[in-house]
């Protein structure tokens, strides 16, 4: 999924209840696609009687690839699925890792892979795996590699989550495995800010509205960009996308597969079609979910989630006016107005909360991750904004701590705010100035009032990067010629990646399909639609590809 930082992340939704699927992050720093963000597998709001926040039929298209790639040719010995290697990589796509009992069923190893690609005899890091094996050997596939979004996402919490983010059938037929991405986790994790550094930050006004606001986004984005280099200097040029799907082509050897099966959710589908790009002769079966478009420049990611988060609360606003506790209203224009007010209040004077009082990044925030999943978050976001028209931030407050995991003891459980911009910075390294941001401003307040300035600003921090990405990986069209079918899923109303960015990507590919769920939230696979479900089960499971233009309601 893809996550907003938490001044702008992209996507996976991120809190989440235990039985939905995945969610993205909000757009926000960098780019927008900010976390992506796992799913944040579906945590409940802890509070008095507040709903746990968690983050059917079909209709095809003109084109037809019904034709079944070839299956995943699970080896066990790692000498196919290890063949045509450089010699200098031989080591890591040859190592045998070991495995221990890590918690139930699973398993978990480190797996070395190179710090530099370009240096695969220098510097090593180790890779955090989780794996849960297949439930029926009868019917096992291969491995199945899964990844929530982001970026900065943990894969090892997220497959920890595995039985309420894929079917039993899923699970059944495959070895489910996660890791941790370089950057991310306990995978050399890049550190930047402490609790207290980091509660600044993303409380921090991020849509100023004159010069001594500027200036004050701009000096505090230019000291996290400096932090960042302070403490992950050695890790933070090799965090990017490139060399995050060449992590996996090791991982998909070291697990004896001669072709990647993979599962990739938000910034995850980024990943993929990267891996795609980088290995097309080892893609096995891949489904792409909430899918972002390479080719779009940071700028534009920002501004089409700007429109995506926008389109997003419209819907919340139409379904709040027909509930009994809607706070908003009378009717649209007037709840839209009424939103606003809270926000702009919590601009001028933080809202109290008991703790941290609440600023109007916060609760954009807030409101933002409240997107990402229509069931429960809706619900949770109803309550909070009638609290906050009280006078009351606390549970807006609480939104958005579950979206950044912050801890109730001031503690971040991750580091995924500070890795979103580690890796976005090198993927997207278009760097506007504060004067460039200005003059787009209006832009995106056009497409967007309510969440428009904050998404303007979002990608600051990487103005003053100290790491560059490698020559060729900022945005591009993405075709993977010589890929099997690649399905790719988009969600009509998704917040944290606009579905123009599923159409786009499937056009890319060469042999991208198409499959559409007519509906809101982020991401679209286990999440209440069972002609999604099928679909991608039956294409993982028996390599049956969905009919491309196949659309789901």
């Amino acid at each position: 999924m893809l996550d907003l930082p938490a001044r702008s992340r992209t996507a996976t939704a991120r809190a989440r209840s235990a039985p939905a699927g995945p969610t993205p992050p909000l757009p926000g720093a960098a780019g927008g696609a900010r976390r992506d963000a796992v799913t944040r597998a579906r945590r409940g709001l802890a509070s008095t009687a507040l709903l746990a926040l968690v983050l059917v039929g079909c209709s095809s298209g003109d084109k037809d690839s019904n034709a079944s790639p070839s299956p995943s040719n699970s080896s066990s010995a790692n000498g196919s699925a290890a063949s045509g290697v450089p010699a200098e990589l031989a080591p890591f796509y040859n190592q045998k890792p070991r495995w221990s009992g890590c918690s139930g069923d699973y398993e978990c190893t480190k797996v070395k892979v190179p710090l530099d690609y370009a240096k695969p005899t220098g510097d090593t890091i180790e890779l955090a795996v989780i794996r849960l094996p297949a439930g029926d050997e009868s019917k096992r596939v291969g491995s199945l590699l899964i990844n929530p979004g982001g970026p900065g996402a943990s894969g090892v919490s997220y497959a920890r989550q595995a039985r309420a983010v894929l079917s039993d059938d899923v699970r059944a037929s495959f070895d489910v495995v996660g890791w941790d991405p370089r950057g991310v986790g306990d995978s050399a994790p890049v550190k930047c800010l402490d609790d207290k550094q980091l509660d600044a930050f993303l409380a921090l006004d991020g849509s100023p509205d004159n010069p001594t606001e500027v200036q004050a986004l701009d000096t505090t984005s230019k000291n996290f960009a400096h932090q960042c280099e302070a403490r992950s200097a050695k890790v933070l040029p090799h965090v990017g996308t490139p060399d995050a799907a060449r992590d996996m082509d090791i991982l998909r050897a070291v697990l004896g597969d001669a072709k990647l099966n993979y599962l990739g959710k938000s910034y995850g589908t980024f990943l993929g079609a990267t891996y795609a790009e980088l290995f097309p002769e080892k893609v096995g079966r891949v489904v792409l979910d909430g899918a972002i478009d390479p080719s779009v420049t940071s700028q534009e990611m920002g501004f089409a989630q700007a429109g995506g988060f926008e389109q997003a609360l419209d819907a919340f606003i139409d379904d709040c006016l027909k509930q009994a506790n809607c706070p908003v209203g009378p009717d649209h224009a007037g709840a839209k107005a009424e939103i606003a007010g809270i926000l702009d209040q919590a601009d001028r004077s933080p809202l109290p909360t008991g703790g941290r009082p609440l600023t109007q990044s916060l609760a954009i925030l807030g409101v933002a991750v409240a997107m990402y999943d229509s069931e429960q978050g809706w619900p949770a976001l109803r309550i909070a904004l009638q609290r906050a028209k009280d006078g009351d931030g606390s549970v807006l407050l609480q939104l958005s701590d579950i979206y950044t995991d912050r801890q109730s003891n001031g503690h971040y459980s991750s580091n995924q705010n500070e890795a979103i911009y580690a890796v976005n910075c090198l993927d997207r390294p278009d760097r506007s100035s504060p004067a460039q941001i200005e003059r787009a401003e209006p832009r995106f307040e056009k497409a967007s009032p309510t969440f428009g300035d904050y998404l303007a600003w979002s990608s600051l921090p990487c103005r003053y990067w100290p790491a560059k990405g490698e020559p060729g990986s900022g945005p591009h069209r993405i075709t993977a010629d010589g890929a099997a079918p690649i399905v790719v899923v988009g969600t009509t109303r998704d917040p944290a990646t606009p579905y123009i960015w599923a159409q786009n990507l499937a056009d890319q590919l060469s042999s991208g399909v198409l499959l559409t769920w007519d509906g809101d939230g982020h991401t679209a696979y286990f999440r209440g639609s069972s002609c999604i479900d099928s679909a991608v089960d039956d294409y993982l499971i028996k390599g049956t590809v969905p009919k491309d233009g196949t659309r789901c309601s």
